[in-house]
């Protein structure tokens, strides 16, 4: 049998990434018949279709789809013993971080703040959204993701989810005088909350249902650093992890009414399996 042609899966893994033979010839800087003979070659010698035509588009056949897998997993790996050298070679050590852009950024830097200002060592830290995130990680572009749901493993990625920290969430405000009473007080303020899509709103909605309350939400954010800016200046009520709101609550910008024992957020740490460990990232994650 012969030996499999790595250049022709890369040309494959590369229109199949992108779906559409012109854009992938544009981005490999090839001309789109080399590419569409690259493809043909690698589809005769592994003796089945890879692609079938959909419009301009190209779709995976399930032999596509297979070799896409072990392409994936091939070019990672690939990935990560470059990465891995490179880094041994170094003096500097580096840690590249995704974090979801919902995520508190308080959090964040209370994570990282053991290791600012290490003279030996580079942090690299990305925003963005969660399927993109891990996306980068499954390539090994990045070492670890930070995130406030929990991500399972499936067929395709054996992902390690360690639970970093898990908070209340509390109602703060404007400081006041007199004892807060939650159900009381919750039903007469104006409240800010986080948006529909955030594990926080599910559980507050809940609570909210279980306890017979409705109160006026005059605002709802996906953003925690818009939440915690209008949390900070519009003299409303505020639904939140007190991470988010630390300094504030510290100088006595913000007082803390309540926290709600029963609505909590977690916060979660999510790595490849590797072959070579990071001593960074272990420090990290201890």
């Amino acid at each position: 049998m012969r030996r499999l042609n790595f250049h022709h899966l890369h040309y494959f893994w590369a229109v199949a990434k992108e779906g559409n033979l012109t854009r992938a010839a544009q981005t490999l800087h090839v001309a789109q018949s080399a590419l569409s003979t690259q493809i043909r070659a690698l589809e005769d010698q592994l003796g089945h279709p890879l692609f079938i035509r959909s419009g301009r588009n190209l779709l995976l056949t399930e032999a596509g789809q297979l070799v896409l897998d072990y392409a994936d997993s091939i070019f990672a790996l690939g990935s990560e013993l470059q990465m891995t050298l490179q880094g041994a070679l170094q003096a500097n050590q580096q840690l590249r971080i995704g974090a979801v852009a919902t995520l508190s950024r308080n959090f964040q830097e209370n994570l990282l703040r053991p290791f600012l200002g290490r003279g030996e060592l580079r942090i690299v830290l990305e925003s963005g959204g969660l399927n993109d995130l891990l996306e980068r990680l499954a390539l090994h572009k990045l070492d670890v993701v930070l995130t406030n749901q929990a991500v399972s493993s499936d067929a395709q990625r054996s992902w390690r989810c360690r639970l970093l920290d898990r908070q209340s969430v509390c109602l703060v405000g404007p400081p006041r005088d007199g004892e807060f009473e939650l159900q009381r007080d919750l039903q007469q303020a104006r409240l800010i909350v986080p948006g529909r899509s955030s594990d926080i709103r599910s559980q507050f909605d809940l609570f909210c249902d279980s306890h017979g309350l409705r109160p006026d939400i005059c605002a709802e954010v996906d953003d925690m650093a818009m939440l915690r800016l209008l949390a900070r200046d519009s003299g409303d009520m505020a639904l939140l992890p007190a991470v988010v709101v630390q300094d504030e609550l510290q100088a006595g910008v913000l007082q803390l009414y309540a926290e709600i024992p029963e609505i909590a957020e977690q916060f979660f740490a999510v790595t490849l399996q590797r072959h070579f460990n990071l001593s960074i990232l272990e420090e990290l994650l201890a």
